[in-house]
């Protein structure tokens, strides 16, 4: 601390000094009982060493001027100053926002945002001014006790001094906060910097504008808010125009002015204006609150910049010998250590170092230092700049950068940016060759993927741990809570083999925690993971593609697209991003959390976006290669899967939709299968629906199944069944796809496989079928009607399954889609339907024939239910059967109890009531005007949707047309191939291939070199294609 230098201000210089010490010891705690308040223990690195008192200092300093008399009734937006306020408090650490304290506007609006952070951080905790969790305190600097007026509805949590009062013991402060030293990369480290101070000035007179031209003479950072009027507007208007004063001065102050004021306040003003470069404007109107960090950083560096706070004793290695050399210096000794720190920065001159080797010594501690502090703080990343608070990344990039030991130190810093969010910082230590050290990933997830405040297993809170537990939840627990319970258990650790043994474990989670995440994302999109072998290529980053998994979890928009522009396989990952956000977004959205789901829906068509916009370039750049990329496979997470193959299986339209993946399609159904083959495979099927049709038409009964003709059309669609029922099983399950097959489990295959329609047409075909093959062979009717009946209903469905083969036509295609999705629209209806006919239906049965008993009595043909279903059913088409409403049918009836009730094929007459009439009425009313128009209404709905994306779901149905016809054989001559598919389900083990490789290895050698000369190719082709699309490297 300076002596004093001015006599005047001597008892105020006393007064200053005895206030902060005053501060100091009230709203900060020792660090050893600030340790064992937040974990419950004592600090564990220096258990040996005494406890003393360590006076912790604040890391910011926001001074908040501007009370004064109103005359001018100037509203102004005080929410956005308050956010603002409270924000960039939050972004500096240990925070102190001084103010005065008083009953005007100013000093309510402080007390107001620091209420409502209180409201906000604490909820109904009662927490008081030295809880080491309250990292902003709130300070008033108003020299008496404050008198709270009436109007404040309550008082905040702060600090009231006694000492000093008026603006000129305010200014006496500030400097002297100025001035003061705070170990800014840990507390207990001697690397100390000067306090940064920020006077951030609100309204105000012309107090105030002395105030300012003060502090600035002083070099103190000066925050003016426009818009907030008088002071403040005054001087922003003044630095844009001059020649505004006389004018802008009578409309802010509303005072009467003379030459002696205009004089004075021209001076200040001009004062103000020479020193500009020390002042940031915050435009309340048109700014956003998360800019005030950015703007706050750039004026404190700014005036660190152009002074030297370095006390002499520290500063004399770095004057400028009189001959103008460096050499003679301490610089000698700097240039010469291995470190190489030229002494140029603006943090190497604003460090104090009093060691023999200085360089060694303060990078060691500030890399201590690094690795001891957590800050957990995230910022925005779309306003934050390289000043933005708080300023120890600035520093610390600064010092390794001097120090050229970013191999070294990077990775922590890194590690820091990444957990606040520093996208700026991140990019650059990326681009620098810094590598991200993967024994920091668990902290990584624990600090920013994990809920701190809940237990994992006990409590329920809808979070994104949460969400990962319901998917599964070992898994969850490894990559959230694993390193938590540790760092639990080291705390409380008092052996040091316990500790020793905590740490190793620690140090052990970073592989288990990996796999954790890569094993949550094959559960999440239900894939098989995919171990690599030998001969598989092996990623180049793996840890650039761990970063970017977390980012996906922690959702970190910004750092996903850095981390993504650095992986390889760029189409693949962006899709497997895609896919995981998207499911993400589903789960959230089932547990009611609907911001987070809709957060994680926009994260996932962002990815999609991207991988799109990538298609775009390529197919415009090189379309064979776009094209021929679609099929290449690659592993992403334990996922091995090519893009088209990927995208189809997680029903992303636009991918699938896309020239390059349609072009590959064509490929194969033009190119790989012959037209004469293709019309062969549809007259195959054909000449089945022939056959099936004559044999339901003719030879179902025995008489004609004797006939020779007879046997063979039956027998042929036996065996047909057999072996197209085969293909399906292929196709539900992908166990003989030679190509494009999926990687998925049994369980999601057979899932996915359902939930096409024409798969489930298909299926319901061959059930209707092997049913009326049992009735026709085992169930003795001599008429053989159920038989009939069956294969009937079995020959309609497979007509309908014809209708399949339309779906590649660009006509009939759409409108197949639309009318699969109104039987979608059918189904919706049908279910609400059928309570209301019910309902309706039994109403009118308890009074048309009321006490009847025998409802499943005889033959199921004479059930009950049906005549309760019959009379609804029907009036639903409008048909209102007002005979059997009024009473007057059934004609031939008994009203004798014993007579219906022995013999359930003679009808019961029905009684009149009055009420069936009237509730029919209004049923029909109901039915005719409202449920059939409503169907109708989402007939039309679909119909706009599928022909809006008529084109998308088109060529989304040819995929699986395409697809189906590339490897399927056409029954029933698969059945003829079927043993060498399965003796040559592995592409090695088949003898067409051994054979070339035994008598073509030359051809088969430079057949294989091009091919992984292609993909790596295509590989560099999609990288240099999203660079150019997205400049975040």
């Amino acid at each position: 601390m300076s002596e004093p230098t001015d006599v005047k201000h001597g008892q105020n210089k006393v007064s200053v000094e005895e206030t902060w010490n005053n501060i100091q010891q009230n709203v900060n705690e020792d660090e050893t009982k600030k340790k064992e308040n937040f974990t419950g223990t004592k600090d564990t690195e220096n258990i040996k060493e005494p406890k003393k008192e360590v006076r912790s200092t604040p890391t910011m300093v926001f001074s908040v001027v501007g009370d004064s008399d109103s005359f001018v009734p100037k509203p102004w937006p005080k929410t956005v100053f308050q956010t603002a306020l409270i924000e960039a408090a939050k972004s500096g650490g240990e925070t102190w926002i001084l103010y005065r304290g008083s009953d005007e506007d100013v000093s309510n609006v402080v007390s107001d945002a620091y209420q409502q952070y209180e409201d906000m951080e604490f909820g109904t905790k009662t927490s008081g001014i030295s809880d080491p969790n309250r990292h902003i305190k709130l300070i008033s600097i108003a020299g008496k006790k404050t008198e709270y007026s009436t109007m404040v509805k309550r008082k905040p949590t702060s600090y009231e001094t006694n000492f000093g009062e008026g603006d000129s013991f305010l200014l006496e402060f500030e400097k002297f906060v100025s001035k003061q030293k705070v170990s800014f990369f840990n507390e207990k480290l001697d690397i100390e910097m000067s306090v940064p101070i920020a006077i951030i000035v609100c309204e105000g007179d012309i107090d105030t504008i002395t105030h300012i031209s003060e502090a600035l003479k002083n070099k103190l950072p000066v925050i003016i808010m426009k818009g907030s009027g008088k002071a403040a507007d005054l001087v922003s208007d003044y630095l844009d125009n001059p020649s505004v004063l006389r004018k802008k001065a009578n409309n802010l102050f509303g005072i009467q002015f003379d030459d002696a004021k205009y004089n004075k306040l021209g001076k200040l003003l001009e004062t103000i204006s020479e020193r500009r470069e020390l002042i940031g404007v915050f435009d309340l109107d048109r700014g956003d609150p998360f800019m005030l960090s950015s703007i706050v950083g750039e004026a404190v560096v700014s005036c660190w910049s152009m002074e030297n706070i370095l006390p002499a004793e520290s500063t004399k290695s770095l004057e400028k010998p009189a001959n103008g050399s460096l050499e003679n210096t301490g610089m000698k000794s700097l240039n010469s250590n291995r470190l190489r720190i030229k002494g140029f920065s603006l943090t190497w001159k604003v460090l104090r170092r009093n060691s023999i080797r200085p360089e060694d010594e303060i990078i060691e501690q500030i890399l201590k230092g690094f690795k001891k502090e957590s800050k957990t703080y995230v910022l925005n990343p779309k306003y934050s700049t390289p000043t933005s608070l708080p300023l120890y990344f600035y520093f610390g990039y600064q010092l390794f950068q001097e120090s050229k030991c970013f191999e070294e130190c990077g990775p922590i810093l890194l590690f820091e940016a990444l957990k606040a969010n520093r996208c700026d910082y991140v990019r650059v230590l990326l681009s620098k060759g810094v590598k991200f050290n993967m024994n920091n990933l668990p902290e990584l997830y624990s600090q920013t993927v994990a809920c701190q405040d809940c237990k994992f297993k006990d409590e329920d809170c809808l979070h994104m741990q949460w969400i990962l537990k319901q998917i599964k939840e070992k898994q969850a627990s490894d990559l959230c809570q694993e390193h938590m319970q540790l760092m639990e258990e080291y705390l409380n650790a008092e052996d040091e083999n316990e500790k020793k043994m905590c740490l190793k474990k620690m140090k052990g989670l970073a592989s288990p925690v990996a796999d954790a995440a890569k094993h949550l994302c094959c559960s999440i999109l239900r894939y098989e993971e995919y171990v690599l072998k030998e001969e598989d290529e092996k990623p180049e980053d793996e840890n650039i593609s761990n970063i970017l998994l977390w980012a996906i979890f922690a959702n970190r928009k910004e750092l996903a697209e850095i981390c993504w522009l650095r992986v390889e396989n760029h189409l693949l990952t962006g899709l497997v991003c895609s896919a995981i956000l998207k499911k993400l977004s589903t789960k959230a959205n089932n547990v009611k959390e609907q911001i987070l789901s809709n957060d994680l829906e926009e994260h996932s068509k962002i990815f999609e976006k991207r991988c799109i916009g990538i298609m775009d370039s390529m197919y415009n750049e090189n379309s064979q290669h776009a094209i021929e990329l679609m099929d290449d496979d690659a592993v992403v997470w334990g996922i091995r899967s090519s893009p088209l193959t990927f995208a189809y299986e997680n029903f992303l339209y636009d991918v699938v939709a896309h020239d390059c993946s349609q072009k590959n399609m064509n490929k194969q159904w033009y190119n790989n299968l012959a037209p004469d083959l293709k019309l062969f495979f549809m007259m195959l099927f054909f000449l089945m629906l022939v056959m099936y049709s004559a044999i339901v038409l003719t030879s179902v009964s025995t008489e004609y199944f004797d006939l020779p003709t007879a046997q063979v059309f039956e027998y042929y669609l036996y065996i047909w069944g057999a072996g197209d029922f085969i293909e399906e099983l292929i196709s539900c399950f992908g166990c003989l796809e030679a190509r494009g097959r999926s990687h998925r489990g049994y369980y999601s295959r057979m899932k996915r496989y359902l939930y096409d329609f024409w798969n489930a047409v298909d299926l319901l075909s061959y059930i209707l079928l092997i049913a009326a093959l049992f009735v026709r062979h085992f169930y003795s009717d001599s008429s053989f009607t159920i038989a009939r009946r069956m294969f009937a209903l079995s020959l309609l469905v497979m007509y309908l399954r014809f209708l399949e083969v339309f779906l590649v036509h660009r006509k009939m295609g759409p409108t197949l889609i639309m009318i699969k999705e109104m039987l979608k629209d059918l189904l919706k209806f049908l279910f609400i339907a059928v309570f209301v006919v019910f309902g309706i239906g039994i109403y009118y049965h308890a009074n048309l024939w009321p006490d009847h008993r025998s409802f499943w009595d005889g033959n199921w043909q004479n059930w009950r239910v049906w005549t309760i279903l019959t009379l609804p059913y029907w009036q639903l088409y409008g048909d209102p059967n007002l005979d059997s409403l009024d009473g007057s049918e059934p004609k031939n009836c008994s009203s004798d109890f014993n007579t219906w009730a022995a013999d359930t094929s003679v009808e019961r007459c029905s009684q009149e009531d009055w009420t069936v009439q009237a509730v029919g009425a209004i049923y029909m009313l109901f039915s005719n005007l409202l449920l059939v128009n409503l169907v109708i209404a989402m007939f039309s709905y679909t119909f706009e949707r599928v022909q809006e994306n008529s084109e998308k779901l088109w060529r989304f149905e040819r995929y699986t047309v395409i697809n189906d016809y590339e490897w399927r054989i056409p029954s029933p001559i698969n059945l003829v191939f079927l043993p060498y598919r399965m003796c040559c389900q592995n592409r090695d083990n088949c003898c067409i291939h051994m054979f070339k490789v035994g008598f073509c290895k030359k051809r088969l050698r430079a057949e294989t070199m091009e091919r992984k000369t292609r993909r790596a190719y295509r590989r560099n082709f999609q990288k240099v294609m999203a660079l150019r699309n997205h400049n975040k490297i």
